[in-house]
């Protein structure tokens, strides 16, 4: 039998033969992409629906890659037209004029790449030519799906009749909330299976960063109230104008920021009347120290930044039947309390101590609202946390997913293939978790939580992440938080070679040391080590002698280890020390904890559960993996036979319906049952990923390749709820997918366990992000392990 580091030496034609074909990717094009096309209002056009198919389209393109090309047609009036520069916009459309609706429909139906048209409707857009409309409907020989931004409740038939029309014609919809689907079934004809709701998306922001950005703006020790939009009369401003003088009396720091330029469509038709009232109002109200007007098209980071620093969100449409608004929605993804008008979005949302709502044009009730949050710190922080539970799964990364999988349903069978892309590595998030004594444990939210201390678990894994890194990309950053791993190791081991887990922020060792056995504890600390220590030709020596020196303290208390897990840990710790320093030592305590591992497995096996014990836990991947890496270094065929055996069988438990579902932290999987599988973690996908990559080396299987990326798209959204588990506006990511949300956390072990998927994932397919590399990289990968 080979060992691992004779099979290493296959993998050298590798790098080679990713350069050859990084050089042949970009003279050879992938084959044309199924095209979806977009009609909408786009930029420079300023509206909302304008913005929100702008990002749509850019987050469907950042989340998948060689799947589809999305055109738009830009639709336009004889009032309002624009240069459009994005190569994206294809088309045109005039709606004031019929004949374009018929060149359009010509185009379309001609053009054989187009297999999908996405129509974002709002019933003024098309309100000069809507028989023009009608006919376009009709004629268009493509699948064909209608966005409703705005659902009318109780039609009168005239009325009815023409939304029917959409609705028969169209082979989907999407709606933006539960509300608006329940009145298209209830006061119109259309099946429910019809239907999606896709709520309006947000942006993930970076929570916890309110008084920098006041600082930066110049509201240093200021109260924050604000409101967004493009101005117009149905905005009522005037509302909260007329509840301020009731707040200022009693909280004079207030200062309310009335964010955004004039609609340019009101500008068109009224000019500033709408914005000079509020002028007037303000100086009758004596208002002028605490009312600022941003007058202007505010760019996207510029707003994100405005909201963030917000203390109070105020939204006061005085229109009832608006359906969803997306001003609610960022305020509320950027961490906002929000106060607002009963519209059936707000009621839907802020339900359940999510937010305010007060009667349309009240401002009385509004004063009374506005001083309840600001003299209760503790119910806004709840409001805060409950809108973020209920918000985050519209993050425009999820919209991405849910419009994806729409459409691909929608057109012809097959036509749509989705293939997720990689994203880049990013380290910010864990460095901003780790102190000057070591990785912080938990996070609230993106925040470290300083109080929740440190463990040697969450040191050694990160300190073998940014190893997995520096291996990669040489970073000389990437040293620092190393050394800071290892010496958070070497802190943690006590003078007889043991280790202790738990520290507090003060640096001392926590009473929850002497509560819990700590040999798993030990068994990844040792994994780090090893893995350290297998890098030795590229680390610093100094830092690689230190580790040697962890590493043997301890080892020769390892031989007392009976935990299956502790003992899969020591295993990859010796067989990583193995690969730079051969040591008879390592391999004898190697098939003393694999002959101990299959005593266990003969014992509890049978033939429709081949485990080591009677439940499947925690961290169940490593098991297998541990004794495979033995067969590799000992040649042992019983190693190898009880390690795919065992792993064949873990996966067939965990993958169904070409996802990836891990063994539930609620409650175990016991021997003869099925259990629960909500509360899915991201070390166990993690794990699954790192013993994929090793039964793949060892014994060339394409499913395990196959299951390798499957296992990874969880982290992008291919789980039960369609929601990304990465977030990458941070770096970090999510501590756990639930029944029906996911946990905001993003903590130490949540945050290393996926960069370490990342990086295996980088290790194996290269920086490839496109199918096409993929898929070529993927079978040269193949060809230069069976050479």
């Amino acid at each position: 039998m080979k060992t691992r580091k004779t099979l290493g030496k296959k993998f050298q034609p590798y790098n080679e033969i990713i350069e050859q074909l990084a050089v042949h990717h970009t003279n050879n094009q992938p084959e044309t992409l199924p095209e979806i096309l977009v009609v909408t209002t786009f930029p420079p056009r300023q509206c909302g629906i304008a913005t929100y198919s702008q990002d749509l389209i850019k987050a469907m393109n950042d989340h998948y890659v060689d799947s589809f090309s999305i055109k738009v047609c830009a639709i336009e009036s004889n009032k309002e037209q624009h240069i459009y520069t994005d190569p994206a916009v294809k088309y045109t459309l005039n709606t004031s004029d019929p004949e374009s609706y018929s060149q359009l429909t010509k185009a379309i139906n001609e053009d054989e790449n187009i297999k999908i048209v996405l129509f974002q409707h709002e019933f003024g857009l098309v309100h000069e030519t809507v028989d023009s409309f009608n006919t376009f409907l009709t004629e268009i020989k493509k699948p064909v799906s209608v966005v409703f931004h705005t659902v009318l409740p109780n039609p009168d038939d005239t009325f009815k009749a023409k939304v029917q029309h959409i609705l028969d014609n169209a082979d989907s919809l999407i709606v933006m909330t539960n509300n608006a689907a329940d009145i298209l079934v209830r006061d119109y004809v259309v099946d429910r299976e019809k239907i999606s709701v896709i709520a309006h998306g947000t942006h993930l922001v970076s929570h916890g960063r309110s008084e920098e950005l006041k600082r930066r703006h110049g509201f240093e020790g200021r109260t924050i109230l604000s409101t967004f939009g493009l101005l117009s009369s149905g905005k009522s401003i005037e509302t909260t104008l007329d509840a301020l003088p009731k707040v200022v009396d009693k909280r004079p720091d207030v200062l309310f920021l009335i964010i955004g330029k004039t609609h340019p469509t009101v500008v068109l038709n009224e000019g500033e009347v709408y914005r000079e009232s509020l002028i007037k109002k303000i100086k009758e109200n004596n208002l002028q120290a605490n009312v600022r007007f941003i007058n202007k098209y505010v760019a996207l980071d510029e707003l994100l930044e405005y909201l963030q620093l917000t203390d109070i969100y105020l939204f006061t449409s005085k229109d009832p039947n608006q359906a969803v608004s997306g001003t609610f929605s960022y305020a509320l993804s950027c961490g906002c309390p929000i106060i607002s008008t009963p519209i059936p979005h707000a009621k839907e949302v802020l339900a359940g101590d999510t937010g305010i709502t007060f009667d349309f044009g009240n401002s009385e009730q509004l004063t009374e609202a506005i001083n309840r949050l600001l003299f209760d710190p503790q119910l806004r922080e709840t409001m805060v946390l409950n809108g973020l539970h209920k918000i985050v799964h519209t993050a425009w990364e999820n919209s991405a997913v849910s419009h994806a999988k729409a459409l691909q349903k929608t057109a012809p069978d097959g036509t749509i293939k989705l293939e997720y892309r990689n994203p880049k590595v990013k380290l910010d998030h864990v460095k901003n978790m780790t102190t000057d004594f070591g990785l912080v444990q938990f996070a609230k939210l993106n925040v470290p939580d300083l109080a929740s201390g440190y463990t040697l678990d969450d040191n050694a894994r990160a300190m073998i992440t940014m190893c997995m890194h520096y291996k990669k990309y040489r970073e000389a950053d990437s040293l620092h938080y190393i050394d800071t791993y290892l010496n958070y190791i070497e802190y943690s081991q006590q003078a007889d070679g043991s280790f202790l887990n738990y520290t507090d922020v003060n640096r001392n060792f926590t009473p929850q040391n002497h509560d819990e056995n700590l040999q798993d504890s030990t068994g990844r600390a040792m994994w780090s080590l090893g893995y350290l220590i297998s890098l030795g030709n590229v680390l610093p020596a100094e830092m690689v002698k230190k580790a040697k020196a962890i590493f043997h303290k301890t080892l020769p208390l390892t031989k007392h280890m009976y935990s299956t897990r502790a003992m899969a840990f020591v295993i990859k710790g010796l067989y990583y020390y193995n690969r730079f320093v051969k040591d008879e030592d390592t391999l004898i305590f190697m098939k003393m904890f694999a002959d101990r591992m299959v005593q266990m497995y003969r014992h509890e096996s049978d033939e429709n559960w081949k485990w080591f014990e009677g439940y499947l836990t925690y961290a169940n991947s490593v098991l297998p993996e541990a004794l495979l890496l033995c067969y590799a270094v000992t040649g042992n065929n019983i190693y190898g036979e009880v390690a795919k055996e065992s792993f064949d069988f873990l996966l067939s438990q965990t993958f169904e319906n070409d996802m990836i579902k891990v063994v539930s932290n609620r409650g175990w999987q016991i021997k003869g049952e099925r259990s629960e599988r909500y509360g899915e973690q991201p070390i166990d996908v993690a794990y699954t990923i790192l013993a994929l990559r090793k039964f793949h080396d060892i014994y060339k299987s394409e499913e395990y390749l196959n299951k390798m990326e499957t296992a990874f798209n969880w982290f992008l959204g291919n789980n039960h709820l369609q929601h990304v588990i990465y977030n990458p506006c941070t770096g970090g990511c999510f501590d756990g997918l639930e029944e029906h949300s996911v946990n905001l956390n993003q903590g130490a072990e949540s945050t290393v366990s996926y960069l370490m998927a990342r990086l295996t994932i980088t290790k194996y397919f290269g920086n490839a992000d496109t199918v096409y590399f993929r898929r070529k990289a993927r079978a040269a990968k193949v060809s230069a392990i069976r050479a």
